[in-house]
């Protein structure tokens, strides 16, 4: 069965009409006979939303409770029998109640996708995982309830519901968001212009992003070349020299002019020889872009320009970078030059800057070597001037008269072998060697215009000028193949330097060793395959770039294979690689099985932790049950038997006494079965607050109940601001920190339980007169199965502070441990105040979040 399609409307901001676009779409299906249904809507009590409901089939809810609440939540199971085409999720990144099917409802979609069912879907940019940190700094508020973006990223279709932050505002005042009694808290604070302004252009870079990413999978599946000038790239030359920083700053100027302009710092080392590069200058230009947030690429290529083009038209870049050249003048005889090059080929879709800067015409320090790997022209020109050439030096010099006579004749044609062995390499000096043999012998030796020789100097001289000609081509020729083979390695070196220096700098990722590979050799796709035996079939460990037709399946299939060890290899795509490349590939090759290595004993590392600290909890948690746990049952069970035995007859205050004593150990043991369930749910993160405006001298008398009445004094101010938590969970804190300041509390001691506001914050605090704990122990003692000093076994698990901890975090504030003055501890718990009186936090919805 095919996996079904994913689409989603994304939106910056509560109201701006996700919902009502994705109710219109499915009215726009039915009509056109498909099969939707409403699997989960919430209208949040908007009746336009509300209204868009109608005509549509809804699949009944599941309902839960939690907390001696009702919830309803989408019954996978229903909307799996009922197998509709089409299914509307709302609010992709939603925490299900426990005792749900799945922890998260993007996980419920996965399933109905996995079923071949089509889902539309919403969610709101702040609920990204990745711009968590982004939104709480902009809003102040942490997002609780958020889904990973790699879910979103591999939707089918994701659509922008777009809206300015005017209109969003005009419509909250309008009451069509939140209801009338909400509407000004919430237009102070989450839904002020300047957070609707932030959180709009979070949303319109992200979706940018995402439709940058579908263009480039286009261009690559229809092998497009030129460039399309959607989104400003620049591109900056770079040559290693001190020139680098003036580009990189230029260009960065230049991308802060259109928003959402990218910056790509590109060093060429070409194996034909290329200027020498400081590494340590490479080193600063690179951090020079990154802190200016572009990105640094490092390529290979045997021709500058070239590789230069093809690099910026394969990122669809639209504006180069370079710098004026440093030759001298003089230096021009060898070539016009990269800058000039590129700004002659770039066609109309690449725009080519020149910038001048301070090392212009200085030089370029060492010469260009000459390569072997000359380009057509060069060859071409070689084969003109070793042919062409001493024929037009012989008309020019039976033109003279008597000529300079015999020896130099032979000096004017070794001079032109000599050229064409520059120019050329080796075939070319050859030909211009026979060449210029006949001629002298045809036009210059006596008898002239004849093949034949009188006098036996001449044949000595001609023989001679053609053995010269071919040991100074020959000579050349090895000169110029050894000054290749200089320039090949020092450019395997500047990579393999980069690739070690990218390990001590931490880029150990496999995906981006990759793409650096995939880069670096020009290739389509890089994959690494690996396979668990020699009959087992392969499968990809990682890859980078896009497959064009079936993907990479055996190393057999690729243009490149490159072994490492016996059961896995790197395979690349694109072109047929030369023998000269695959060094500096296996060094690749071998990096990437360590990287892959490496991840992998992370990966297992962190399950060994995991699963130590799980061992540790449980071995924990067998010694409360053989002991704190037994002892109150211990005492039921003594009472029970007493109460039941015929032997004694027990008189009412004893029967009282003893029942009251199975009262208080059932109740000790509830408490300590509570504490470790609560304790469970922190460990595996299932504790779901749900935030409400709370009154603090409603909930702290509550926590009281469970120490007697004289050994707590009260002191919770009436004009308190109110605060956002969960009441169950407060409840539950303050109980276990008011029951161990009791415990620890010397007799006539009582504790005080005092609570002061401090700027949007609120700070409940409870001191105690008891033996106090060391500033070494403060932070040990919030960690679970932890007794501080000679507390006595019965007193309880250890997981009191842990537990109230936990409770105080998951509702955004924070539990310390102070010293009270005079002698003791104190507790403080700090608390989130809802800023300006009474409201509902907007961006928390009465649901449960996390």
């Amino acid at each position: 069965m095919a996996r079904g399609k994913l689409r989603i409307y994304l939106g910056a901001a509560p109201g701006v009409g996700k919902t009502y676009a994705m109710l219109s779409e499915a009215h726009r299906r039915v009509e056109r006979g498909t099969d939707a249904v409403v699997a989960f809507v919430e209208h949040h009590g908007r009746p336009r939303t509300e209204v868009m409901l109608h005509g549509l089939e809804q699949i009944h809810r599941r309902e839960l409770e939690y907390r001696g609440t009702v919830f309803t939540e989408m019954d996978v199971d229903a909307v799996l029998e009922r197998a509709p085409a089409v299914a509307l999720v709302d609010e992709l990144a939603h925490t299900n109640v426990p005792g749900s099917r799945n922890g998260k409802r993007w996980q419920d979609i996965e399933e109905l996708l996995e079923a071949g069912i089509d889902v539309i879907s919403t969610v709101n940019i702040q609920h990204l995982e990745s711009l968590g940190d982004v939104v709480e700094s902009i809003t102040g508020v942490r997002q609780r309830e958020t889904v990973p973006d790699e879910v979103v990223r591999r939707a089918d279709q994701i659509e922008l519901v777009d809206m300015s932050p005017q209109a969003i505002r005009r419509r909250m005042a309008h009451g069509n968001i939140y209801q009338s009694d909400k509407v000004d808290a919430a237009l102070s604070n989450y839904f002020r212009p300047g957070n609707l302004t932030a959180l709009r252009e979070l949303a319109l870079l992200w979706v940018a992003d995402r439709v940058d990413e579908y263009l480039q999978e286009y261009r690559a599946e229809h092998s497009i070349r030129s460039t399309w000038q959607a989104r400003e790239r620049i591109v900056v030359g770079l040559t290693g020299g001190p020139e680098g920083r003036t580009l990189i700053r230029r260009a960065a100027r230049m991308a802060a002019k259109g928003s959402g302009s990218e910056v790509l710092a590109v060093y060429i080392a070409r194996s034909d020889g290329l200027t020498s590069a400081s590494p340590k200058e490479l080193a600063v230009q690179r951090k020079l872009v990154e802190d200016l947030g572009g990105t640094f690429h490092h390529v290979i290529g045997d021709d500058i320009p070239s590789a230069l083009l093809d690099f910026a038209r394969g990122v669809n870049a639209t504006q180069i970078v370079l710098g004026s050249s440093r030759r001298k003048a003089w230096q021009y005889i060898f070539g016009p030059g990269v800058g000039a090059t590129v700004a002659r080929e770039s066609g109309p879709d690449l725009d080519v800057h020149i910038v001048t800067h301070d090392e212009v015409a200085k030089g370029r320090g060492l010469p260009v070597a000459r390569g072997a790997r000359l380009g057509r022209t060069r060859i071409i020109t070689g084969w003109l001037v070793g042919v062409v050439g001493p024929v037009l030096l012989s008309l020019l010099l039976t033109g003279i008269g008597n000529g300079p006579g015999l020896a130099n004749d032979v000096l004017l044609f070794l001079f032109l072998t000599v050229v064409a062995a520059l120019l050329g390499g080796q075939l070319p000096a050859l030909a211009s060697a026979a060449v210029g043999s006949l001629l002298l012998n045809f036009y210059f030796t006596p008898p002239t215009h004849t093949l034949t020789v009188s006098d036996p100097k001449n044949i000595v001289a001609i023989v001679v000028f053609f053995a010269v000609a071919v040991s100074v081509a020959s000579v050349v020729d090895l000169a110029a193949r050894r000054t290749h083979q200089a320039a090949r390695l020092r450019a395997e070196s500047e990579i393999l330097s980069f690739l070690a220096g990218s390990v001590l700098r931490g880029e150990t990722t496999l995906d981006a060793l990759l793409e650096r590979v995939r880069e670096t050799f020009g290739m389509e796709t890089v994959a690494l395959l690996e396979r668990a035996g020699d009959v087992e079939p392969w499968t990809c460990a990682g890859r980078a770039g896009s497959d064009h037709g079936t993907p990479l399946l055996r190393p057999e299939d690729a243009d490149v294979d490159m072994p490492v060890g016996d059961h896995m290899a790197l395979a690349l795509t694109g072109r047929v690689l030369p023998a000269e490349d695959r060094r500096v590939l296996a060094a690749f090759a071998a990096q990437a099985a360590v990287v892959l290595d490496r991840q992998r004993l992370v990966g297992e590392a962190e399950r060994a932790r995991a699963l130590a600290e799980g061992n540790r909890i449980r071995t924990a948690l067998l010694a409360a049950v053989s002991h704190d746990l037994r002892t109150p049952l211990a005492g039921i069970k003594a009472s029970v038997t007493s109460l039941r035995s015929d032997d004694v007859a027990w008189s009412p205050e004893d029967e009282a006494e003893l029942l009251a004593g199975i009262e208080a150990g059932a109740d000790r043991l509830d408490h300590l079965v509570g504490n470790l369930l609560d304790m469970s749910r922190l460990q595996t993160g299932t504790v779901t607050p749900l935030i409400r405006e709370t009154d603090l001298d409603e909930v702290v008398p509550m926590a009281l109940g469970g120490v007697p009445e004289d050994s707590v004094t009260l002191d919770i101010p009436e004009e308190l601001p109110i605060v956002a938590v969960d009441p169950g969970l407060l409840e539950r804190a303050v109980a276990n920190l008011v029951e161990n300041a009791v415990k620890y509390s010397p007799d006539g001691a009582a504790v005080l339980v005092s609570a002061s506001a401090l700027g949007d914050r609120v700070e409940l605090r409870i001191a105690d007169r008891g033996p106090g704990v060391p500033d070494s122990a403060k932070d040990r003692i919030f960690e679970p199965f932890q007794r501080y000093g000679d507390a006595p076994r019965g007193a309880g698990v250890g997981l009191g502070l842990a537990v109230a901890r936990g409770f105080a975090e998951a509702m955004g504030g924070t539990l310390a441990a102070e010293d009270t003055p005079g002698g003791g501890m104190t507790m403080v718990l700090t608390l989130r105040a809802v800023p300006g009186g009474p409201q509902v936090m907007p961006d928390l919805p009465a649901q449960a979040t996390t």
